[in-house]
């Protein structure tokens, strides 16, 4: 025989018959040869050929363009048009390396803010430290990992918006309590189902997980500081008409756990 049956090539080429059939149905590396048995053989000329293709995969070019370069088409025209699109994929993963960075480090650090950017958006009372105290309590739950991933995508305007809706909703809550509002009627309930929404911007909160923060709210004398500070016996009327919301939505605030 004069040349290389379909399977000695593809050892040959270091590829799959399949691969060989596949480029000779197109036309791509379609031997003339044949055995006395009718098998197609390869020549030398063949497998020239198919390196060439080999050569042009590995640039990733679609192998329509390939073809089109063997028969005598513009290979730098098409080299110039995979360089481009190659630099764009560069450009692409480099940004994806930068958010993977990015959710790395908000994981380890819970904010990508410099302490002075900490101080200014969320006020003088706020403390750094306390990021380092919640990964260590939390780190290891969905919750943390769920707010890591929103925090790797905020940059310090969409921290400064996340601030001023707790202020306004504090706010709301305080005007609320002094007019009166009674936990458990339907404005209470409007505004704790606003107070968990507000928490939902950082993590998917639960009516049960609601009621566990609420303790956290009287029973940690810095939640209840941060409330009562706006106003007076804040901290204890949050957690009531948060309770009263829980236990319309079926959930009963004495035995709620957190997940």
């Amino acid at each position: 025989m004069d040349g290389l049956t379909v399977g000695e090539a593809a050892a040959s080429l270091g590829v799959t018959v399949r691969t060989l059939h596949h480029w000779h149905d197109i036309g791509l590396v379609a031997p003339a040869a044949r055995s006395e048995a009718g098998y197609r053989l390869y020549a030398a000329a063949d497998l020239a050929r198919a390196q060439r293709v080999q050569v042009y995969r590995a640039l990733e070019l679609p192998l329509d363009e390939i073809a089109a370069l063997l028969d005598g088409g513009d290979a730098s025209a098409s080299l110039r048009e995979q360089r481009d699109r190659l630099q764009q994929r560069i450009r692409d993963l480099q940004g994806m390396v930068e958010g993977v960075e990015r959710m790395i480090d908000a994981g380890s650090r819970g904010l990508l803010l410099t302490a002075r950017q900490q101080a200014e958006i969320f006020g003088p009372g706020w403390d750094p430290a306390w990021l380092d105290e919640a990964r260590e309590r939390w780190g290891g739950n969905a919750q943390w990992r769920e707010y890591a991933e929103r925090a790797a995508g905020r940059d310090a305007d969409d921290w400064r918006d996340v601030a001023e809706r707790m202020r306004a909703l504090d706010e709301n809550l305080a005007a609320a309590m002094l007019a009166g509002t009674v936990p458990g009627s339907d404005a209470a309930n409007a505004l704790a189902e606003r107070h968990r929404a507000t928490i939902g911007t950082q993590f998917a909160c639960t009516h049960a997980m609601h009621v566990c923060l609420s303790r956290r709210y009287v029973d940690d004398e810095r939640f209840r500081a941060h409330y009562d500070r706006t106003a007076e016996g804040l901290a204890q009327w949050l957690r009531a008409v948060i309770e009263e919301n829980a236990r319309a939505h079926g959930v009963d605030p004495a035995t709620a756990v957190w997940g």
